[in-house]
Protein backbone atom coordinates (compact mmCIF):
# COMPACT_ATOMS: atom_id res chain seq x y z
CA UNK A 1 0.00 0.00 0.00
CA UNK A 2 0.82 3.72 -0.73
CA UNK A 3 1.14 6.17 2.04
CA UNK A 4 2.35 9.94 2.08
CA UNK A 5 3.85 12.02 4.13
CA UNK A 6 4.74 15.72 4.72
CA UNK A 7 5.89 16.15 8.35
CA UNK A 8 9.54 17.20 7.03
CA UNK A 9 8.26 20.30 6.90
CA UNK A 10 8.54 21.54 10.14
CA UNK A 11 6.25 24.54 11.38
CA UNK A 12 7.90 27.44 13.41
CA UNK A 13 5.19 27.24 16.64
CA UNK A 14 5.13 28.87 19.56
CA UNK A 15 6.81 27.53 22.48
CA UNK A 16 3.93 25.13 24.70
CA UNK A 17 1.56 25.47 21.43
CA UNK A 18 -1.53 22.67 22.21
CA UNK A 19 -0.92 21.35 18.32
CA UNK A 20 0.79 18.02 18.75
CA UNK A 21 2.93 18.07 15.54
CA UNK A 22 5.17 15.40 16.48
CA UNK A 23 2.21 12.72 16.03
CA UNK A 24 2.88 12.91 12.00
CA UNK A 25 6.59 12.32 12.18
CA UNK A 26 6.49 9.51 14.43
CA UNK A 27 3.48 7.65 12.55
CA UNK A 28 5.89 7.29 9.92
CA UNK A 29 8.92 6.22 11.91
CA UNK A 30 6.47 3.77 13.35
CA UNK A 31 5.59 2.55 9.92
CA UNK A 32 8.95 2.64 8.97
CA UNK A 33 9.90 0.61 12.12
CA UNK A 34 7.47 -1.83 11.29
CA UNK A 35 6.94 -4.74 8.93
CA UNK A 36 3.76 -3.44 7.07
CA UNK A 37 4.24 -3.33 3.39
CA UNK A 38 3.77 0.08 3.02
CA UNK A 39 5.50 1.88 0.68
CA UNK A 40 6.39 5.30 1.87
CA UNK A 41 6.25 8.69 -0.39
CA UNK A 42 6.86 12.40 -0.16
CA UNK A 43 3.88 14.30 -2.03
CA UNK A 44 4.49 17.32 -4.43
CA UNK A 45 2.31 20.60 -3.64
CA UNK A 46 -1.03 21.19 -5.30
CA UNK A 47 -0.85 23.89 -7.27
CA UNK A 48 -2.34 27.72 -6.66
CA UNK A 49 -5.24 26.27 -9.68
CA UNK A 50 -5.97 23.09 -7.68
CA UNK A 51 -6.77 25.45 -4.74
CA UNK A 52 -9.12 27.45 -5.79
CA UNK A 53 -11.12 24.63 -7.61
CA UNK A 54 -12.16 24.14 -3.45
CA UNK A 55 -11.54 27.99 -2.23
CA UNK A 56 -12.35 31.41 -3.24
CA UNK A 57 -9.55 32.99 -5.00
CA UNK A 58 -8.93 35.65 -2.85
CA UNK A 59 -8.43 33.73 0.18
CA UNK A 60 -5.57 31.56 -1.64
CA UNK A 61 -3.89 34.37 -2.58
CA UNK A 62 -3.95 35.98 0.87
CA UNK A 63 -2.70 32.88 2.39
CA UNK A 64 0.18 32.53 0.00
CA UNK A 65 1.08 36.06 0.47
CA UNK A 66 0.84 36.36 4.38
CA UNK A 67 -1.84 38.50 4.79
CA UNK A 68 -4.87 37.21 6.94
CA UNK A 69 -5.83 39.12 9.70
CA UNK A 70 -5.26 38.98 13.23
CA UNK A 71 -8.32 37.75 13.71
CA UNK A 72 -8.14 35.12 10.94
CA UNK A 73 -5.21 34.21 12.42
CA UNK A 74 -6.74 33.38 16.03
CA UNK A 75 -9.29 31.55 14.16
CA UNK A 76 -6.65 29.55 12.68
CA UNK A 77 -4.87 28.79 15.42
CA UNK A 78 -1.39 28.87 13.64
CA UNK A 79 0.54 31.61 13.79
CA UNK A 80 1.83 32.31 9.91
CA UNK A 81 4.69 31.19 7.81
CA UNK A 82 6.12 30.24 4.30
CA UNK A 83 6.51 26.69 5.82
CA UNK A 84 2.66 26.52 6.67
CA UNK A 85 1.88 27.79 3.42
CA UNK A 86 4.10 24.77 1.70
CA UNK A 87 3.00 22.18 4.16
CA UNK A 88 -0.57 23.03 3.52
CA UNK A 89 0.05 22.60 -0.10
CA UNK A 90 1.98 19.02 0.69
CA UNK A 91 -1.18 18.12 3.23
CA UNK A 92 -3.22 18.63 0.29
CA UNK A 93 -1.12 17.03 -2.28
CA UNK A 94 -0.71 14.07 -0.58
CA UNK A 95 -4.52 13.33 -0.05
CA UNK A 96 -4.68 13.79 -3.66
CA UNK A 97 -1.74 11.49 -4.18
CA UNK A 98 -3.29 8.68 -1.97
CA UNK A 99 -6.87 8.90 -3.72
CA UNK A 100 -4.96 8.11 -7.69
CA UNK A 101 -3.03 5.50 -5.65
CA UNK A 102 -6.05 4.50 -3.87
CA UNK A 103 -7.81 4.08 -7.52
CA UNK A 104 -5.48 2.07 -8.59
CA UNK A 105 -4.63 -0.23 -5.37
CA UNK A 106 -8.04 -0.43 -3.82
CA UNK A 107 -6.49 1.33 -0.13
CA UNK A 108 -3.80 4.25 0.08
CA UNK A 109 -3.29 6.70 2.83
CA UNK A 110 -1.99 10.27 3.48
CA UNK A 111 0.14 10.82 6.94
CA UNK A 112 -1.43 13.75 7.40
CA UNK A 113 -4.74 15.94 6.26
CA UNK A 114 -8.02 15.76 7.19
CA UNK A 115 -7.93 19.45 7.28
CA UNK A 116 -12.11 19.85 7.32
CA UNK A 117 -12.10 22.96 9.12
CA UNK A 118 -11.68 24.90 5.99
CA UNK A 119 -13.93 26.14 4.49
CA UNK A 120 -14.62 28.28 0.84
CA UNK A 121 -13.00 31.63 1.93
CA UNK A 122 -11.43 30.60 5.45
CA UNK A 123 -9.09 29.08 7.76
CA UNK A 124 -9.88 27.41 11.11
CA UNK A 125 -9.21 25.26 14.05
CA UNK A 126 -5.61 24.31 12.44
CA UNK A 127 -6.74 23.78 8.83
CA UNK A 128 -5.68 26.46 5.83
CA UNK A 129 -6.61 24.46 2.89
CA UNK A 130 -9.48 21.62 3.07
CA UNK A 131 -7.34 18.74 1.08
CA UNK A 132 -10.42 16.69 0.87
CA UNK A 133 -12.03 19.17 -1.21
CA UNK A 134 -9.02 20.23 -3.25
CA UNK A 135 -8.31 16.39 -4.08
CA UNK A 136 -12.21 15.59 -5.16
CA UNK A 137 -12.16 18.74 -7.08
CA UNK A 138 -8.95 18.05 -9.11
CA UNK A 139 -9.96 14.12 -9.62
CA UNK A 140 -13.15 15.76 -11.17
CA UNK A 141 -11.49 18.33 -13.24
CA UNK A 142 -9.11 15.26 -14.74
CA UNK A 143 -12.36 13.55 -15.51
CA UNK A 144 -11.85 10.65 -12.87
CA UNK A 145 -13.75 10.36 -11.15
CA UNK A 146 -17.80 11.76 -11.06
CA UNK A 147 -18.65 11.05 -7.52
CA UNK A 148 -17.31 10.99 -4.21
CA UNK A 149 -18.01 10.17 -0.95
CA UNK A 150 -16.17 11.87 2.52
CA UNK A 151 -16.70 9.80 5.58
CA UNK A 152 -15.25 12.12 8.41
CA UNK A 153 -15.01 10.17 11.75
CA UNK A 154 -12.73 12.85 13.37
CA UNK A 155 -14.90 13.62 16.42
CA UNK A 156 -15.45 17.33 15.03
CA UNK A 157 -18.05 17.92 12.41
CA UNK A 158 -16.43 18.71 9.01
CA UNK A 159 -17.94 22.26 8.71
CA UNK A 160 -15.68 23.35 6.30
CA UNK A 161 -16.38 20.44 3.67
CA UNK A 162 -19.64 21.05 3.94
CA UNK A 163 -19.30 24.67 3.27
CA UNK A 164 -17.92 24.20 0.06
CA UNK A 165 -19.67 21.07 -0.90
CA UNK A 166 -22.97 22.89 -0.04
CA UNK A 167 -24.38 23.12 -3.12
CA UNK A 168 -22.35 20.24 -5.24
CA UNK A 169 -24.60 16.67 -5.21
CA UNK A 170 -21.56 15.26 -6.45
CA UNK A 171 -19.57 14.97 -3.57
CA UNK A 172 -21.85 13.52 -0.46
CA UNK A 173 -20.44 14.55 2.79
CA UNK A 174 -20.96 12.34 6.04
CA UNK A 175 -19.90 13.36 9.47
CA UNK A 176 -20.26 11.38 12.97
CA UNK A 177 -19.22 13.47 15.32
CA UNK A 178 -19.61 14.96 18.91
CA UNK A 179 -23.01 17.52 19.04
CA UNK A 180 -21.65 19.85 21.52
CA UNK A 181 -17.89 19.90 20.48
CA UNK A 182 -16.33 22.04 18.03
CA UNK A 183 -17.53 23.78 15.98
CA UNK A 184 -19.97 25.85 17.64
CA UNK A 185 -21.83 26.11 14.57
CA UNK A 186 -22.14 23.38 12.62
CA UNK A 187 -22.74 23.82 8.59
CA UNK A 188 -25.07 20.83 7.52
CA UNK A 189 -24.01 18.60 5.02
CA UNK A 190 -25.52 15.37 3.60
CA UNK A 191 -25.39 13.23 6.70
CA UNK A 192 -24.46 14.50 9.91
CA UNK A 193 -24.99 12.10 12.75
CA UNK A 194 -24.19 14.55 16.49
CA UNK A 195 -23.25 12.35 19.37
CA UNK A 196 -24.06 13.23 22.70
CA UNK A 197 -20.77 13.31 25.23
CA UNK A 198 -19.45 10.22 26.73
CA UNK A 199 -20.73 8.05 23.84
CA UNK A 200 -18.74 4.65 23.88
CA UNK A 201 -18.06 2.02 21.68
CA UNK A 202 -21.29 0.10 21.47
CA UNK A 203 -23.40 3.47 20.39
CA UNK A 204 -21.29 4.47 18.65
CA UNK A 205 -20.46 1.82 16.11
CA UNK A 206 -24.15 1.41 16.06
CA UNK A 207 -24.81 5.20 14.63
CA UNK A 208 -21.91 4.63 12.43
CA UNK A 209 -23.42 1.54 10.43
CA UNK A 210 -26.69 3.39 10.46
CA UNK A 211 -24.66 6.14 8.81
CA UNK A 212 -22.79 4.33 6.30
CA UNK A 213 -25.89 2.61 5.36
CA UNK A 214 -27.39 5.57 4.76
CA UNK A 215 -24.51 7.34 2.78
CA UNK A 216 -23.19 4.50 0.07
CA UNK A 217 -26.67 4.18 -0.85
CA UNK A 218 -27.41 8.09 -1.54
CA UNK A 219 -23.80 8.85 -2.43
CA UNK A 220 -23.67 6.30 -5.55
CA UNK A 221 -19.64 7.06 -5.28
CA UNK A 222 -16.66 5.99 -6.96
CA UNK A 223 -14.56 6.65 -4.59
CA UNK A 224 -14.30 7.18 -0.69
CA UNK A 225 -12.26 9.82 0.98
CA UNK A 226 -12.19 8.57 4.98
CA UNK A 227 -10.97 11.15 7.73
CA UNK A 228 -10.06 8.41 10.58
CA UNK A 229 -9.66 10.85 13.40
CA UNK A 230 -8.14 9.77 16.38
CA UNK A 231 -9.74 12.00 18.50
CA UNK A 232 -13.10 10.26 19.51
CA UNK A 233 -10.50 8.34 22.02
CA UNK A 234 -11.38 7.94 25.60
CA UNK A 235 -8.14 9.93 26.35
CA UNK A 236 -8.33 12.47 23.54
CA UNK A 237 -8.27 16.48 25.74
CA UNK A 238 -10.68 17.92 22.90
CA UNK A 239 -12.92 14.74 22.21
CA UNK A 240 -15.25 14.00 24.68
CA UNK A 241 -16.59 10.89 23.62
CA UNK A 242 -15.52 7.41 25.01
CA UNK A 243 -14.31 5.19 22.74
CA UNK A 244 -11.47 2.91 23.31
CA UNK A 245 -8.84 1.76 20.73
CA UNK A 246 -10.54 -1.50 20.39
CA UNK A 247 -13.64 0.42 19.43
CA UNK A 248 -11.95 2.99 17.05
CA UNK A 249 -10.10 -0.45 15.66
CA UNK A 250 -13.48 -1.78 15.23
CA UNK A 251 -15.18 1.62 13.47
CA UNK A 252 -11.86 0.89 10.96
CA UNK A 253 -12.92 -2.63 10.13
CA UNK A 254 -16.68 -1.34 9.69
CA UNK A 255 -16.04 1.51 7.25
CA UNK A 256 -13.49 -0.83 5.09
CA UNK A 257 -15.85 -3.69 4.87
CA UNK A 258 -18.35 -1.19 3.94
CA UNK A 259 -16.55 0.15 1.52
CA UNK A 260 -15.40 -2.82 0.28
CA UNK A 261 -18.97 -4.40 0.02
CA UNK A 262 -19.48 -1.64 -2.01
CA UNK A 263 -16.06 -2.47 -4.32
CA UNK A 264 -15.19 1.31 -3.40
CA UNK A 265 -11.48 2.62 -3.52
CA UNK A 266 -11.01 4.07 0.29
CA UNK A 267 -8.27 7.57 0.49
CA UNK A 268 -7.73 7.35 4.25
CA UNK A 269 -6.52 10.77 5.94
CA UNK A 270 -5.32 10.99 9.73
CA UNK A 271 -7.43 13.43 10.61
CA UNK A 272 -7.59 15.40 14.67
CA UNK A 273 -6.15 14.17 17.38
CA UNK A 274 -4.76 15.58 20.86
CA UNK A 275 -4.42 13.07 23.53
CA UNK A 276 -1.71 14.06 26.25
CA UNK A 277 0.20 11.16 25.31
CA UNK A 278 1.07 11.51 21.49
CA UNK A 279 2.11 7.61 21.67
CA UNK A 280 -1.50 7.18 21.75
CA UNK A 281 -2.77 8.71 18.84
CA UNK A 282 -0.06 6.84 17.03
CA UNK A 283 -1.37 4.12 18.01
CA UNK A 284 -4.50 4.23 16.90
CA UNK A 285 -3.18 5.30 13.74
CA UNK A 286 -0.89 3.03 13.05
CA UNK A 287 -3.71 0.47 13.79
CA UNK A 288 -6.01 2.15 10.89
CA UNK A 289 -2.82 1.68 8.37
CA UNK A 290 -1.95 -1.25 9.43
CA UNK A 291 -5.73 -2.52 8.87
CA UNK A 292 -6.34 -0.93 5.23
CA UNK A 293 -2.81 -2.64 4.57
CA UNK A 294 -3.89 -6.00 4.68
CA UNK A 295 -6.77 -4.85 2.41
CA UNK A 296 -5.04 -3.37 -0.33
CA UNK A 297 -4.05 -4.97 -3.76
CA UNK A 298 -0.61 -3.63 -3.63
CA UNK A 299 1.90 -5.10 -1.13
CA UNK A 300 5.11 -3.78 -0.91
CA UNK A 301 8.11 -5.56 0.96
Amino acid sequence: MKAFYCDQFVLPLPEGHRFPMEKYRLLRERIQASDLPVELHEPSSVTDTDLCRAHDRRYVQRVILGQLTDDEIRRLGFPWSAALVERSRRSSGGTLAACRAALVDGFSANLAGGTHHAGYNLAEGFCVFNDSAVASRALQAEGIVERILIIDCDVHQGNGTADIFREDASVYTFSIHGEKNFPLRKVTGRLDIGLDDGTGDVAYLQALHQGLKQALSEARAQLVIYLAGADPYEGDRLGRLKLTKDGLAARDRMVFDACQQHQLPVAITMAGGYAPQVHDMVDIQFATIGEATRRSTRAVA
